[in-house]
C-alpha cells in the first residue's frame, strides 16, 4: 500500500476503502459506461523508468518538482483522489511515495503537493459539480454551499437533510442535492420526479416531508434528456470515489474540497456545515 503524507490527505479527497456504515446502497458504474478516469497526467518528457512501478498500484504522476538530496520529486494523485508526493533516488533505480522532512521537522514537498495538485484538483472538483443536475434546498444567497449525493429513497439521506435544518433555515446553508437513482427500482423514476417538477426545489421538499409516507411519486416515463442527468450525475459520484448516499463534499477554510462519505457524525456535522 502506498504511504501518504498525513498533512496532504488532511486537505485532499481520499478515497475510502469502505463504504461508511451511515450510507446506502453501492453506486455501480452506469450500463454502457466506463468507469470515470481521473484527469491526464503531465507529458511524460524524462520521466524515470521506475515510475512505471507505482504507476500500478495506481498513482499518477501530475508534475515534477524540486526536490533536496539529489532526489527527484513528483507530485501526483493515488487512485484519482488523493494528492501525494514521490521521490526517485538518483540512481533512477529505486521510488518512495510519502513525506520527506527537512532538520527542522517541515514536510518539505507539502506546499508544492498543494499548489500542483490539491489547489487544481479542488478547482475541477468545483466545477464539476456546479455543472451537475443538482436541486437546491435553502436561500440561493446562502453564503456556504454543501453539495450531497442525494437518492430519494435513501433514509440517511434524509437524517442528512433533517440534521442540516437549523443552518438551512437559518440561511447559512444551502445543500444542492445532486439526484441519482441507486437503491431502489423507482429510485430513478423519483429523482426524474423531482428534476422535471415545474418546481424541483419544492418537489425535493415534497420527498422529505413524506418520505416516511413513501415520498414522492415516481414517473412512469424517464425521459432520454432526464436519463441522460441522471446518468451523468452517477458517473460522477463513482468519478469522485463514491460508493454510496448520501456523498457529501464542502470547501474547507483553505477553500479546499473535503468530503464526507455517508451521514456526519457528532461534531463532524459542524465541521461540514460550519458554525450554527
Amino acid at each position: 500500500m502506498l504511504s501518504i503524507s498525513p498533512r496532504v490527505a488532511h486537505k485532499a479527497l481520499i478515497l475510502p476503502a469502505l463504504l461508511a456504515l451511515a450510507a446506502c446502497s453501492q453506486a455501480q458504474t452506469p450500463q454502457g459506461k466506463a468507469e470515470a478516469q481521473p484527469a491526464a497526467a503531465a507529458a511524460k518528457g524524462d520521466r524515470p523508468a521506475v515510475l512505471q512501478g507505482i504507476e500500478k498500484h495506481g498513482f499518477q504522476v501530475v508534475a515534477e518538482f524540486d526536490a533536496p538530496g539529489g532526489l527527484r520529486g513528483f507530485a501526483g494523485v493515488v487512485n484519482g483522489q488523493q494528492p501525494a508526493a514521490a521521490y526517485v533516488t538518483a540512481d533512477g533505480k529505486n521510488v518512495l511515495v510519502g513525506s520527506l522532512f527537512d532538520a527542522q521537522g517541515n514536510e518539505v514537498a507539502a506546499d508544492k503537493v498543494e499548489k500542483l495538485v490539491a489547489g487544481p484538483m479542488s478547482e475541477r472538483i468545483w466545477k464539476d459539480l456546479e455543472g451537475s443536475a443538482w436541486v437546491r434546498d435553502g436561500k440561493a444567497d446562502a453564503p456556504r454551499v454543501v453539495y450531497t449525493f442525494s437518492d430519494a429513497n435513501c433514509p440517511y439521506c434524509h437524517k442528512f437533510w433533517e440534521a442540516a435544518r437549523p443552518w438551512v433555515d437559518a440561511g447559512k446553508v444551502q445543500l444542492r442535492h445532486v439526484l441519482v437513482g441507486v437503491i431502489r427500482e423507482d429510485s430513478p423514476a423519483k429523482a426524474a420526479a423531482i428534476l422535471s417538477a415545474r418546481d424541483p426545489s419544492a418537489a425535493l421538499l415534497q420527498n422529505e416531508h413524506q418520505f416516511e409516507q413513501g415520498g414522492i411519486k415516481p414517473v412512469a416515463t424517464i425521459s432520454p434528456e432526464l436519463a441522460g442527468k441522471l446518468n451523468a450525475n452517477q458517473e460522477l459520484m463513482i468519478k469522485l470515489g463514491f460508493q454510496g448516499t448520501p456523498g457529501i463534499l464542502f470547501q474547507d477554510a483553505q477553500g479546499q474540497v473535503q468530503r464526507r462519505s455517508g451521514m456526519p457524525q457528532g461534531t463532524d456535522l459542524q465541521t461540514v456545515m460550519g458554525p450554527r
